[in-house]
């Protein structure tokens, strides 16, 4: 490690030296990113295995709340430190946490390790967008953030599939075993190959404003989930986590304006850029992750098919993404320009979230299928461009930290979203299934159906009177949901329209702060620094 006395020899970047710094990236990305979709289709399966039943949403919870408190954590600590031992604990923590869940015994065990695999998959997502800005200028930039775009895509196909085989074949605890050979392989690949500089910082990092964002970040996440379920919202708990909230948020902006090198600046919330690429970031999330929640769960009651084969079906919707990222990313690569691309995308989900609201029971498959993919495409025009855009837009030292903010904003968007979404969702369908039962009492008795544990193969072979009856109860409760949306997806297109076309950087950060040299000698390619 370099010291403020010994200021190291720059590191000389080649072609070689990139193309083997991504390979580490994407075989971090890879792993952090089939976890968050390999153990959905496995969840009943393991919550009934290890008698966690009532408290099936921790084990999102758990996992979404260490992701999202430590995004911004790795993000300012990878400027202030240097992104490569920030990557390598990432994956060693995650790996480590797999073999934990994996070996679980009882419930509760499952849930802390499934959070402890958040606190290493938050880093690998943050630390591989922003090292990709430390190595390449943005102007080039489409060329690496396309593949890993496609990363996501690729992974919320193979993984439900994946969780589905092994649920039904090897086990549940496949799920996590796999991580295992992957997670030393990509650790190997990192400590061999990602060789980037650590420095100490030479001011003390913001303890305190690390402390109030995670609480901040803590409450939300709680209020969002447990609000509505677990207390009514005017209960004195949730009343108390509101204020909690507000005095936590209040308090963090008080030690931002004073500390010296802050958790998140708060100058950052004067640079346009940054500001609307947040709340687009923010909105995004709101509608997408809303509108994805619950449409694998009406797709397997509409089609009769099981959780492996409805994640099938979202397939074009990832044909739809990775088309318009790998289109967008390379018209950005080759002209400079990104501003028409943000708008777009919002425009296609306001049409798709438009479409999705004629959906009946008798839309077929085919049009589903191409919903989908107009949702896709979407997506693809927006994520990993304001990413780009944002990174272009902040000086070379604040990259980890506008990276994860902008991430941190998305996911946010996506926990208030789902649970907003969800409980409109809840109570509509509990109204619509209780009508149709009432309406067809001999069928229900006959078919000995149970109101709570509805299961898509016993939906399929009903009476048609009565299946029709339940799906359309459940395109009843889906369907409104989409018109409390749209007004989200016009904001951002709103303000997609203001964001400022900036000439994209031919300079890469680590370039830029002094790091590193271009050039096309052969490096020496152990990470030592």
């Amino acid at each position: 490690m370099t010291t403020a006395e010994s200021p190291p020899a720059p590191i000389v970047l080649t072609q070689k030296r990139i193309a083997l710094i991504f390979s580490a990236l994407i075989a971090g990305m890879f792993l952090a990113s089939l976890d968050q979709t390999i153990v959905g289709t496995a969840m009943p399966t393991i919550v009934g295995d290890l008698g966690g039943v009532s408290h099936m949403a921790w084990t999102a919870t758990s996992y979404l709340l260490a992701t999202t408190i430590m995004m911004p954590i790795y993000g300012k600590f990878g400027d202030l430190f240097g992104r490569r031992w920030p990557f390598l604990f990432a994956i060693t923590v995650f790996t480590a946490a797999s073999i934990g869940a994996a070996a679980s015994t009882s419930f509760w065990e499952f849930i802390v390790f499934r959070g402890l695999q958040g606190v290493g998959g938050g880093g690998l997502m943050i630390l591989a967008q922003a090292v990709i800005a430390d190595v390449v200028p943005a102007k080039d930039r489409g060329k690496y953030m396309a593949p890993m775009g496609a990363i996501f895509g690729v992974t919320s196909v193979a993984g439900p599939l994946l969780g589905g085989f092994f649920a039904d074949h090897l086990g549940w605890r496949w799920c996590f075993w796999i991580n295992v050979p992957i997670g030393l392989a990509a650790l190997v690949i990192a400590f061999r190959y990602l060789s980037i500089p650590s420095h100490r910082p030479k001011t003390k990092p913001d303890y305190l404003g690390v402390l109030l964002m995670s609480t901040a970040t803590t409450l939300l996440i709680l209020i969002t989930d447990w609000g509505g379920k677990q207390y009514a919202w005017g209960s004195a708990t949730m009343i108390a986590m509101i204020v909690a909230l507000v005095a936590a948020v209040a308090a963090f902006i008080v030690v931002e304006s004073r500390a010296e090198e802050p958790m998140l600046p708060l100058w950052l919330f004067r640079n346009r850029t940054f500001v609307l690429t947040s709340a687009i970031g923010f909105l995004v999330g709101l509608v997408l992750f809303a509108a994805l929640a619950f449409f694998p769960t009406y797709l397997q009651m509409a089609t009769g098919s099981s959780a492996t084969v409805s994640g099938l079906l979202l397939i074009p919707m990832v044909i739809g993404l990775m088309a318009a990222l790998i289109i967008s990313m390379s018209m950005i690569t080759k002209t400079g320009k990104y501003k028409l691309y943000p708008p777009l995308g919002a425009a296609l989900i306001i049409i798709d979230m438009l479409w999705l609201t004629q959906l009946s029971a008798d839309t077929s498959m085919v049009e589903v299928m191409a919903m989908l993919f107009v949702m896709g495409a979407g997506l693809g025009l927006m994520m990993q461009i304001i990413v780009l855009v944002v990174q272009n837009a902040v000086s070379p030292d604040q990259i980890g930290t506008a990276t994860s903010a902008n991430n941190y904003f998305r996911e946010m968007g996506g926990a208030l979203g789902v649970a907003v979404f969800g409980s409109i969702f809840t109570n509509r369908l509990t109204e619509g299934l209780t009508d149709v039962f009432t309406a067809n009492g001999p069928e229900v008795l006959a078919a000995k159906l149970d109101l709570s544990a509805l299961v898509p193969t016993v939906v399929k072979h009903l009476p048609e009177r009565l299946h029709d009856g339940i799906v359309g109860a459940y395109v009843n409760a889906l369907v409104p949901g989409f018109w409390y949306l749209i007004p989200g997806a016009v904001i951002a297109f709103g303000l997609a329209l203001f964001i400022p076309q900036l000439k994209l950087s031919d300079e890469a950060g680590m370039i830029a702060r002094g790091e590193a040299v271009m050039g096309d000698k052969e490096p020496e390619l152990v990470g030592e620094h």
